[in-house]
């Protein structure tokens, strides 16, 4: 019996204990209890939050969360890069998960300033992906999910690493848009899957995320491989616009491909079907290499 009634104090106990988590901002997020109300402020937040068991606990989120199928019926706050202020305060979340890049910072700083709890999220490696889910799941009190989604992605990318980042290298440009023509830089976590790949960004060194090229530099860089996303789900006509440069290693050997934004773009457990089809694109690329 004295067993029991401590072990009933130790768990009276936990379930008041405060959670303290640390950001990817560095500030440290605390909460007197599991969050019952979330607003995502992006929608790979609102597909990590599902993987994470905390879906149901998410009150608000923004312009295409539309992953998985439930996400598509919660409230809307506006778009990432323009939140609707007075509609997030008026669900009266217990938590807000911001994305530092995506978000307006105004908009974060506005949001704390009303002294709603945020939690800022910038995953620029795939390993974070993994970290942001913990997080969430110990934020939500759903770690018991949580920790075995994390468990999971990190041994499936273990896999793939092993598999794929020996392999000879291959100069790679990515593409996300045409017009500015846009790339990404060594920072960006699609970069990080092109190195896992045995791939060379050819513009890592640029600053910023995703900064603008020329089309000539491109062709200075010669990349063997032209890989493009977009913003939908189907290839883009303008990636075929490539062909004309036929001085290109890639266009003269066919590498142009195109991963589907969803799946590349997003930090969340999906970005290892990108990864893992970004992978077999760079096989196809060896093979046509001349013997």
């Amino acid at each position: 019996m004295i067993r029991l009634f401590f072990a009933f104090l130790l768990a009276a106990a936990s379930a008041h204990a405060e959670i303290s988590v640390t950001d990817d901002s560095g500030a440290i997020v605390r909460l007197a209890a599991p969050a019952r109300r979330i607003v995502s402020l992006a929608p790979h937040i609102t597909e990590a939050l599902f993987a994470a068991g905390a879906g149901e606990r998410i009150v608000g989120t923004v312009d295409y969360s539309d992953y998985p199928e439930a996400a598509k019926a919660i409230r809307r706050v506006g778009g990432y890069s323009k939140v609707d202020l007075e509609a997030v305060a008026a669900l009266k979340p217990d938590l807000v998960i911001g994305w530092k890049s995506g978000n307006a910072g105004a908009h974060l700083d506005k949001l704390k300033g009303i002294g709603l709890p945020i939690y800022i999220t910038q995953p620029d490696r795939i390993e974070d992906v993994a970290r942001s889910i913990e997080h969430y799941g110990r934020l939500a009190g759903t770690s018991a999910v949580a920790d075995t989604a994390a468990r999971d992605f990190r041994a499936r990318l273990a896999q793939l690493r092993g598999r794929y980042e020996k392999r000879p290298p291959v100069r790679v440009f990515y593409q996300v848009w045409k017009s500015p023509l846009t790339t990404i830089s060594g920072r960006q976590i699609i970069s990080d899957a092109i190195r896992l790949c045995g791939g060379v960004n050819i513009f890592a060194d640029l600053a910023g995320l995703a900064p603008n090229v020329s089309a000539e530099a491109v062709l200075v860089a010669n990349p063997e491989a032209i890989i493009a996303s977009g913003m939908g789900e189907e290839r883009p006509e303008w990636l075929d616009d490539w062909r004309r440069w036929t001085q290109i290693t890639a266009v003269a050997r066919g590498n142009l491909f195109f991963i589907p934004p969803s799946i590349i773009q997003r930090h969340t457990p999906r970005l290892l079907d990108g990864t893992e089809r970004l992978c077999a694109h760079l096989e196809t690329v060896r093979e046509r290499r001349p013997r």
